[in-house]
């Protein structure tokens, strides 16, 4: 008996020693294949990249994982209670694995295998546990893993304090709706910061770990708020909050206001994308979607509500003209309407307007059914509105409404103000354009629009879109010529010119109302934007050094030095042409547009900044008598600061005399040009007072004519002006720079020759050692080209019976009295 006994257990202890052996080869071959979990300590999880105006207003959020790191210390202690009472209450007791949990997982799984399911059934997991699994293992239900997770577990515990493990934790979680840790999740699923959350919120967030999907706000309501209140008892049963304060929490709702991705402020969206784009060039996706950037824009909001409705009213305005063309769609109204137009989407950026349903039509009127508003869950309200698409108030339009529409039309319209249930009808225009707007003392870009919608096109007609800037371009012949000997008073003939082209085909270049106007000053000539007169003038300076000017204020990178292009026949950007004439504005030092201020990365170290000036004396210990810091521009100076003042001059005069005179009502000093293309397909605008420049383009996106009315004047001016009224307003009128030693004289502004008493006259900057002639010579009047009679004629036309002509030996002619 005693043998058997011995043998037995003998036996035993051979199995028991072999089951330990073989528990410890089991164990040593899984501890093999752990991870390195000291990698933690310099975790950086992919947190998101937020991009802010210049007064911190949020414009846009850039991430795959929706994350903002949030220290464990700045955690509320309300939000860190409800994760520990719906998650591991003993946290802050156990070495980090949770044994009454283990043994409900247990008790759980063996229970599954009397019932004949073989699967791992979870939970048990402690905090650390879950920091394990989530950051070193995969989520699969395995044995290996489950006992992987619980090493990790003890050696995390061991390395790490409590806090940094919560911390760990509560920033990496997934809580659904693309959030990822807790601060990320107060902000998408109630718009608030970790610190403005209630009770009931945050037992909402700390019930959502164990499955979003299943605690889904709008899917599933009554689950969800059955998971919360869970949360809140166990807060209770752990001391945290009172029954009492338990009890009024448990009666909200949820409460839930989901969020938007992508740009926040809907008038930036061509801003924001543009920002997008660029941060994606410097740092690569990875760091734009993960990195955690903080990105200061130089956007104005202000400014840019200013500019898109500008653009918008200049664009519709164009439209309008061309009458209407059709629904935007057609749809069955069965036995629903409300239903019937949801189907058809609206622009989510321009807020103004409403989609609505034709139901009825009768006498110069409709019957329209509102498109039904969403719900936050983004499901359509139930509710159903009517008003009234009123023929009188539709002033664009001469057709009574029966006849431009039907029963099941689909179309847009605005409310009426003052008229309650009246609305008129709205179309989104087919031509397009640009605005943008800059400081032209810094680049800093202050608004860009880039087309009427950017929900209809994302194409950017500010920095995408080439087109011809036309006479636009022409100030920067003028400015070449001013450096290179011209002034202001120079005279330039204006009559028929042919240019033979490579080919051996003639090129005769027309003045807009195709008239010829002989002799003009260099100023008339700018400001009444003649074409004739500037290809005489590019000819007689050259082309290469034009091309030189353009490639210098950035407008072309290479341009081709043929006559053409001093008519603005290359094509460049709204955004190129803004910068070339705030580097004028700015006394001839070269702009550099930018959208950013400056870029911190995720620790806060500005990592980027756009004003690269140098600051002399700026970094100092101490002070032992030194003088003030000073700021040292280095920027590039591209034109002379005297020529710069003479063509801003110059381009007054477009302003009050010239093709630019609808700027005058700014009753400020302003400079522009206007710019138009052949056959009408492109108009500009490009101008500046000393706070600012401004570009406005307009043209449709697939060049064709606009109509013979459609000139910079008359579109694009319009739309500088709203944008600048507005922008400037209780702003007082500020007179551009004069730089020392300019001199000024008054001279005739037909002749160019100094003003004698009585006589109309203006007056014009003059460089040192310049001024004006008392007599005119006329440059580019070919002496073998007009007889005696002709040269007579035509002096006397510009200048009057006074005055008479005399060749000289290079082909000029002088006029005097």
């Amino acid at each position: 008996m005693f043998r058997l006994l011995g043998w037995l257990f003998g036996f035993g202890m051979f199995v028991a020693l072999g089951g330990v052996a073989a528990a410890a080869v089991y164990l040593i071959t899984v501890m093999a294949q752990l991870p390195d979990y000291t990698v933690l300590k310099d975790y950086q999880p992919p947190v998101t990249t937020r991009v802010h105006a210049a007064d911190g207003t949020l414009l846009a959020e850039y991430a795959r994982e929706r994350r903002l790191f949030q220290p464990v210390e700045t955690v509320p202690p309300l939000l860190v209670n409800a994760f520990l009472s719906a998650e591991d209450k003993d946290f802050y007791k156990h070495s980090g694995i949770a044994v009454d949990g283990i043994v409900r997982a247990l008790r759980d799984n063996l229970m599954a295998r009397m019932d004949g399911d073989s699967s791992i059934q979870g939970g048990g997991s402690s905090i650390t546990q879950q920091v394990a699994k989530n950051f070193l293992l995969s989520s699969e239900q395995t044995w290996d893993r489950k006992i992987q997770e619980a090493i990790l577990a003890l050696r995390i515990e061991s390395t790490f304090t409590k806090d940094k493990i919560l911390e760990l934790y509560l920033n990496e979680i997934f809580l659904g709706l693309n959030s990822y840790g807790v601060a990320a999740a107060a902000l998408n699923y109630f718009d608030k910061a970790l610190y403005q959350l209630t009770l009931p919120e945050a037992a909402y967030i700390a019930a959502l770990p164990k499955g979003p999907n299943n605690y889904h706000p709008f899917r599933r309501t009554e689950q969800a708020i059955e998971r919360r209140n869970w949360v809140i008892d166990r807060m209770v049963e752990n001391g945290y909050v009172s029954y009492e304060e338990a009890s009024l929490a448990k009666q909200e709702p949820l409460n839930v206001i989901p969020r938007a991705a992508g740009s926040q402020l809907y008038s930036a969206e061509y801003f924001t994308e543009e920002v997008r784009r660029e941060l994606a060039k410097l740092y690569g996706e990875d760091q734009l979607y993960g990195g955690g950037l903080s990105v200061r824009t130089t956007l104005e909001p202000r400014l840019q509500e200013y500019a898109r409705r500008a653009l918008m009213d200049g664009l519709i305005s164009y439209d309008h003209g061309r009458g209407f063309r059709g629904p935007v769609a057609s749809v069955e109204l069965g036995e629903d309407w409300g239903a019937a137009v949801t189907t058809v989407q609206p622009l989510s950026d321009v807020p103004e307007w409403q989609l609505a349903v034709v139901l009825e039509v009768g006498n110069n009127s409709a019957r329209i059914g509102l498109r039904p508003e969403s719900d936050v869950d983004g499901r359509s309200s139930s509710s159903r509105v009517e008003g009234t698409l009123s023929g009188p108030e539709i002033k664009w339009v001469s057709q009574p409404v029966q006849s431009l529409l039907k029963v099941g039309d689909v179309v847009y319209v605005s409310p009426v103000d003052g008229k309650d249930g009246i609305y008129t009808l709205e179309q989104v225009p087919e031509v397009e354009g640009a605005l943008v707007a800059m400081d032209p003392r810094t680049g800093r870009v202050l608004a860009m629009v880039g087309g009427f919608s950017f929900a209809e096109s994302e194409f950017n007609r500010a920095t995408q879109a080439l087109r011809q800037p036309g006479s636009s371009f022409k100030p920067f012949v003028y400015a070449a010529a001013l450096d290179n000997g011209y002034t202001p008073a120079s005279v330039v003939l204006d009559a028929p010119v042919e240019v033979r082209m490579a080919d051996g085909s003639v090129w005769r270049p027309e003045n807009y109302a195709q008239e010829f106007y002989g002799p003009q000053t260099l100023r008339r000539g700018i400001e009444r934007s003649r074409n004739v007169m500037t290809v005489r003038l590019a000819r007689e300076i050259g082309m290469p050094l034009i091309a030189d000017y353009a490639r210098l204020f950035g407008i072309y990178d290479d341009m081709q030095p043929v006559l053409a292009m001093s008519l603005g026949a290359g094509e460049t950007t709204a955004m190129r042409m803004t910068s070339a004439y705030a580097t004028i504005a700015n006394g001839g030092r070269k702009i550099q547009p930018t959208l950013i201020d400056r870029i911190q990365d995720r620790y806060g170290k500005t990592v980027y900044r756009h004003d690269e000036r140098v600051c002399d004396g700026c970094v100092a210990t101490d002070w032992h008598g030194q003088g003030e810091p000073r700021i040292i521009d280095n920027r590039q100076q591209v034109l002379d600061p005297m020529t710069a003042y003479q063509i801003t001059s110059m381009m007054e005069g477009v302003v009050q005399r010239g093709t630019g005179t609808a700027a005058k009502s700014l009753n400020r000093p302003v400079a522009g040009k206007t710019g138009t293309t052949n056959d009408y397909k492109d108009a500009w605008f490009v101008g500046f007072t000393p706070e600012m420049a401004v570009g406005v383009y307009v043209g449709y996106d697939q060049p064709r004519s606009m109509g013979s009315a459609s000139t910079g004047g008359g579109m694009a001016v319009p739309i500088f002006t709203e944008f600048m009224a507005k922008a400037l307003q209780g702003k007082p009128a500020t007179p551009f720079n004069v730089p020392s030693g300019m001199q000024t004289a008054w001279i005739n502004p037909n002749t160019g020759v100094e003003a004698y008493q009585g006589e109309s006259a203006i007056a014009e900057a003059f460089k040192p050692g310049t001024g004006p002639n008392s007599m005119t010579s006329v440059i580019g009047l070919d002496v073998a080209s007009f007889d005696q009679m002709q040269r007579e004629q035509m002096m006397q036309q510009q200048y009057g019976a006074g005055y008479m002509t005399q060749p000289t030996g290079n082909g000029t002619f002088l006029g005097f009295q």
